[in-house]
């Protein structure tokens, strides 16, 4: 027989300036099944804790209803007082009588009586709860880091020294993300490669990480604490093992005029080749799709010079089988291509390039040694119009959000310029100036105030060549949309940052949200702002929104504290608010006809068949068979079970037929 406890919370005024709290504990306790019912100021505190323990202890409680405020704010702490009292703690439930009561309603009868119904409905639930235990998975305590940019560096060596280990997958020949690629980062315009090198080279020597490179992930199952990823580990051509990177296959490729992707295509590489001279690792890769060899089966004087014997023109693509007990997702950005932005002229005159572009050409290391040039003929600009926004903030384009970075480092770009070439002017369009960081502002008005950069505020309409200057037409919309007209020398663009090509794909084979531009999803944006729909995978960097470098290594640390945080304990202990299929004795077994819709619709992959067989091993019936590791309660299953044959723990349908019940017998 019931014997339900009935705890009411005036949370201070919040519940009872519109709610009678004592009116509602008075009629709580006429409730069938209810032996006890009372109100207090704060039920969550130390003493309203103590009086549910001792009214558990007391009256010998099978069940609780607490009234107070939002479940996903206390549940866990009255769970816990049950638990401690000895009362298993899914047997205590909660009314929202703040936020769906006392919140949205004036003081009043009909207030008081909205608050009691809702009491009443959790009452009869509780009353066909049962005991459940909470579901024990063992914790694999290795994690895999897809995306050696700089969150995922910065999130390898956080886990990695946190003493478990990492394998890190990057699919081009080495890490180092966008960020190698930078000349000088704003706002304290320090060399990039100063601060990233030698956080590469650790990845490279840590003994708790594991490098690949050229490598991408195949495919993913399993759940939280026990993943099983395979990674295709692409052939290039080279063994590593072997080789000593002394450089002089890349010495004497004779195919020499491939467009280095690394220098946006300012300079040319070699079908065999190292990305840039810091690489990690830094030894070379086989471009098969413009080597001599691939293409004509003749060549090979790569393997004829190499003194080791390393490379290897059979390679093939090697599966690697990985066991994972978390992921870290921190696949980074990509800019906007050459073809669209057709009215500035990118993609048809040399000098109108992207902000990327512009980093190499005032990188030390760059294709001109640091000095600006333009591409088309090597001479120095003298006017540089650099345009903001080029795709962002532009529903007409498809990408309506801002791309956050471009303002800062189109302001590090005109200060650069301004450094090098003391006489040029730089030019800036601009939309708005958002400029939000620590010591951004200041660093935008630098820029404006010490470094002379004129910034005109309005949009650029289209980019056209005239006598050997690209003329540049726009409207200053602090003068009243007065047109402006410059002949610049080269135009930089602060192109639209946009999600990973294969990002969709990669989040379907991980099974985690994504918005509608590709980049992944969060669990929650304020409370879960590191975490995805699937327990285990987090978010770090880019990948998840356009983000500057202190942005991205902040998330790259949250996501790793959160995969150490899962790694300390052998065991994950999980909520057992899972789908249950139903189990009869033979010779019916369960209802489930095994129909397998359940299986199609699982967001989480977690249902499979199971074969019912005899005693002589022949197959008799199969049904559904739920992974509790896998499931996260979210009840798609329920909903379209044909045959009513999978419920949810803590929801079953009669659980909440008795809540309805409970509204329409009043």
């Amino acid at each position: 027989m019931a014997r339900i406890g009935v705890f009411i919370c005036h949370c201070g005024e919040n519940i009872s300036a519109t709610v009678d709290c004592a009116k509602v504990s008075e009629l709580a306790a006429g409730l069938p099944g209810v032996v006890y019912s009372t109100d207090y100021k704060y039920m969550c505190s130390d003493p309203g804790q103590s009086k549910i323990k001792e009214a558990i202890r007391e009256h010998n409680l099978t069940g609780v209803v607490v009234s107070a405020c939002s479940p996903r704010m206390h549940e866990p702490t009255f769970r816990k007082a049950c638990a401690e009292a000895g009362l298993n703690p899914y047997l205590c439930e909660m009314a929202n009588i703040r936020e769906h009561c006392s919140w949205v309603h004036e003081k009043g009868d009909a207030t008081t009586q909205k608050a009691f119904d809702l009491t009443r409905t959790l009452v009869e639930k509780v009353k066909n709860n049962h005991p459940l235990e909470s579901i024990k998975v063992p914790v694999n305590k290795t994690a895999i880091v897809i995306g050696g940019g700089v969150a995922g560096i910065q999130a390898s060596l956080d886990i990695a020294n946190g003493g478990h280990q990492v394998i890190l997958v990057e699919k081009q020949p080495s890490i180092g993300g966008h960020m190698s690629q930078l000349s000088e980062t704003f706002p304290t315009l320090d060399c990039s490669q100063c601060i990233l090198t030698p956080r590469m080279v650790e990845v490279a020597q840590h003994p708790n990480i594991t490098l690949y490179t050229c490598s991408e992930i195949e495919s993913m199952d399993g759940f939280i604490g026990n993943f099983n990823v395979k990674i295709r580990k692409k052939a290039k051509s080279v063994n590593e093992k072997l080789c000593t990177g002394c450089g002089l296959c890349t010495t004497k490729c004779p195919t020499k005029n491939i467009p280095s992707e690394f220098e946006q295509g300012l300079a040319n590489r070699t079908a065999i080749y190292v990305p840039f001279p810091q690489a990690v690792p830094n030894k070379p890769v086989i471009d098969r799709a413009n080597c001599r060899y691939f293409l004509t089966g003749k060549c090979k004087v790569c393997q004829k010079l190499c003194p080791t014997g390393a490379i290897d023109f059979e390679q093939e693509d090697e599966i690697i089988d990985v066991k994972a007990g978390a992921i870290v997702l921190a696949t980074g950005f990509e800019i906007k291509n050459t073809d669209f932005f057709p009215e500035y002229g990118y993609g048809k005159y040399k000098d109108v390039i992207n902000g990327l572009q512009f980093e190499r050409l005032a990188s030390a290391s760059g294709p001109t040694q640091g000095a600006i040039r333009r591409p088309s003929d090597g001479k120095t600009p003298e006017k540089v119009v650099f345009i903001a926004c080029a795709g962002s903030r532009d529903p007409a384009k498809g990408i309506p959000y801002c791309s956050k970075i471009c303002c800062m480092y189109t302001a590090k770009h005109a200060m650069l310029y301004k450094h090098k070439v003391h006489e040029g002017t730089p030019y800036v369009f601009y939309m708005d100036i958002r400029a939000a960081g620590k010591n951004y502002d200041e660093f935008t008005r630098r820029a404006i105030e010490e470094d002379g950069a004129k910034y005109i505020r309005g949009r650029v309409s289209n980019i056209y060549e005239k006598d050997g200057k690209l003329i540049v037409r726009g409207a200053d919309t602090l003068l009243g949309g007065k047109p402006v007209e410059i002949d610049a020398d080269m135009v930089v663009l602060a192109t639209a940052a946009v999600s990973c090509d294969g990002s969709e794909s990669l989040a379907q084979k991980l099974h985690v949200s994504y918005d509608p531009y590709k980049f992944f999803a969060e669990a929650h944006p304020k409370l879960k702002p590191v975490e995805t729909n699937t327990a285990g995978i987090y978010l770090a960097g880019a990948c998840q929104a356009p983000k500057d470098i202190p942005e991205s290594v902040a998330a790259a640390s949250g996501a790793a504290a959160k995969v150490i945080c899962l790694f300390s304990n052998d065991e994950l202990t999980r909520e057992p608010i899972v789908a249950k299929v139903n189990r009869m004795p033979p010779p019916i077994f369960s209802t489930c006809m095994g129909c397998e819709m359940c299986i199609s619709i699982c967001p989480y992959q977690a249902i499979d068949k199971e074969n019912i067989t005899n005693r002589n091993g022949e197959v008799i019936k199969t049904i559904a068979k739920i992974n509790p590791g896998l499931c996260q309660g979210c009840g798609t299953c329920v909903a379209f079970c044909k045959s009513k044959s999978i419920d949810l723990e803590g929801y079953s349908n009669k659980q909440v037929y008795e809540e309805v019940l409970a509204l329409l017998n009043n």
